[in-house]
């Protein structure tokens, strides 16, 4: 296991290789370390992909308010309703964009969980638009993996001389 991403340190070949491993992004695997795998690709059709489904969501919340229009549920009903995934949207976008920069905390997360599904719109424009600069959460898992990596080198660089030859309280011993 790697020590700070809890991935396995033998890749699919058996070689074990020593140090932490970068920790996986959703659609982009660990090609975000060095950019390989068509990773501009990937960012481009991730970015892409999210704009239509937010499109397309956009689209079925049309279908649910003439809905109620039709139905005649009256002016407030209606306004209650815009405002709601309005402020779902805006509260889910909130926090997908935040959890790009830093953890969220694992509570709050479940907790939000139904306004972030009432605010899918929110979280697929975030995941477009952090597509234009970067693999959504690379710049956090980036600096998590290099610090994994320097604390690793400082660890197990190696010591110049015998440490069983210290000086031990005075004594010396003579060989």
């Amino acid at each position: 296991m790697s020590d700070e991403t809890g991935t396995p340190t033998t890749p699919l070949s058996g070689t074990p290789t020593p140090g932490p491993r970068p920790e996986e992004i959703r659609f982009f695997g660990t090609t975000w370390v060095d950019h390989s795998g068509q990773y501009a690709l990937r960012r481009a059709g991730v970015g892409i992909g999210a704009l239509v489904l937010a499109a397309a969501g956009c689209f079925v919340l049309r279908f649910a308010y003439q809905g109620l229009a039709m139905a005649d549920v009256g002016s407030f009903v209606s306004v209650l309703l815009i405002a709601a995934f309005a402020i779902c949207s805006a509260l889910a976008f909130s926090r997908t964009w935040g959890g790009f920069s830093e953890r969220p905390d694992p509570e709050k997360q479940a907790s939000l969980r139904g306004f972030l599904a009432i605010g899918f719109v929110g979280v697929l424009v975030a995941w477009a638009l952090r597509c234009l600069t970067e693999a959504p959460g690379e710049k956090l898992r980036r600096r998590e993996y290099e610090t994994a990596r320097e604390q690793y080198e400082r660890r197990t660089t190696r010591r110049t001389g015998n440490p069983a030859r210290k000086k031990s309280g005075g004594k010396q011993r003579k060989a």
